[in-house]
């Protein structure tokens, strides 16, 4: 039997190296970002997938013949020529594939092995890697607060290239450890909710219909506009979530009294009393769960990763294969 076995791809350090998202384009290959058919099958095979894949264009309209899709009819030229015409369409030749990255405070966390933020990065070279290689362009949009930075979708090696010298660029911790404290101390639910709404409206605005968004995100701060820019995306794109944490953003550490600090201020986080570990345990919950309702309801893929997680496999299940 063939062997089964992968190396894992191992994402560690506070910041993303080049040579580690680059080296994900060998990983990326068995990543399918449209449908799986047969070779040679007419129809849609044995396989499914979350996602529509590539949509199709409008090439010409003809005399209608007998066998052609009742649903295709071109009514207009049928009501001008009093003859039955259909629609032609062929398969666009490519489709544009979108990374939405949070770049804000909170994603510069992390207790195991990484920050948030690097798996962020990795999980978006993937994407980069997978979509180039099917001959979709890869374009990205990273948000915070503060800012919002676009890379238009380009195809081939040079877009996934250029995708990472952008996640390089948006994904780099604050130099000093102030200008990080200065940061989180701004930072809030409400002002994180208020990026993410911003940057799904952008989104809205300049993503061309049938491309395929991946949201990347620890979605702090959902609020009912978030949804209403959500559900407006997913009626015309693919939309899937991957909603990134750290373990001890799930769970509180076992009791006892540990030291934490923001880099320039120290403090103590202390879960003795049960009372504290539950409220934690119940913001957790709640946040968690709000998550995964609002994407049920708008029929949106949703995978949760972790900090300790491999990204390839993180997005083999994203993406059903």
């Amino acid at each position: 039997m063939p062997d089964q076995t992968r190396t894992r791809t191992a994402v560690t350090g506070i910041r993303p190296q080049v040579d580690e998202l680059i080296r994900l384009r060998f990983a990326a290959r068995g990543l399918a970002l449209t449908p799986r058919r047969p070779v040679g099958a007419t129809t849609v095979g044995v396989y499914r997938s979350r996602f529509r894949g590539r949509g199709v264009d409008y090439l010409e309209s003809r005399n209608y013949q007998p066998g052609d899709d009742i649903r295709n009819m071109d009514w207009r030229v049928t009501a001008r020529t009093g003859k039955p015409h259909t629609k032609l369409f062929q398969e666009e030749r490519e489709r544009p594939v979108i990374v939405l990255l949070d770049c804000g405070p909170s994603m510069f966390f992390g207790t195991r092995q990484t920050l948030k933020s690097t798996l962020a990065a990795h999980l978006a070279a993937c994407i980069g890697w997978a979509a180039v290689q099917h001959g979709d362009r890869i374009g990205a949009f990273g948000f915070a607060a503060d800012m919002h930075q676009e890379m238009r979708p380009v195809g081939g090696r040079r877009g996934a290239l250029a995708l990472i010298r952008h996640l390089l660029a948006w994904l780099q911790p604050p130099v000093h450890a102030s200008e990080l404290a200065d940061a989180l101390a701004s930072h809030t639910s409400e002002r994180a909710g208020q990026a993410l709404t911003l940057a799904l409206k952008r989104l809205r605005h300049v993503t061309r219909p049938g491309s395929l968004v991946f949201i990347l995100s620890d979605f702090y701060g959902l609020n009912q506009d978030t949804r209403r820019h959500l559900s407006h995306l997913c009626r015309h794109n693919d939309v899937a979530a991957c909603q990134i944490y750290d373990p001890i953003e799930i769970q509180p550490p076992p009791p006892g009294v540990y030291p934490i600090s923001n880099g320039v201020q120290s403090g103590l986080l202390n879960t003795l009393a049960r009372d504290s570990r539950q409220r934690y345990q119940d913001y957790a919950d709640q946040h968690f769960e709000q998550l995964r309702q609002m994407t049920r309801q708008l029929g949106m893929p949703l995978q949760s990763a972790a900090t300790t997680d491999d990204p390839v496999v993180i997005m083999q299940r994203l993406l059903n294969v």
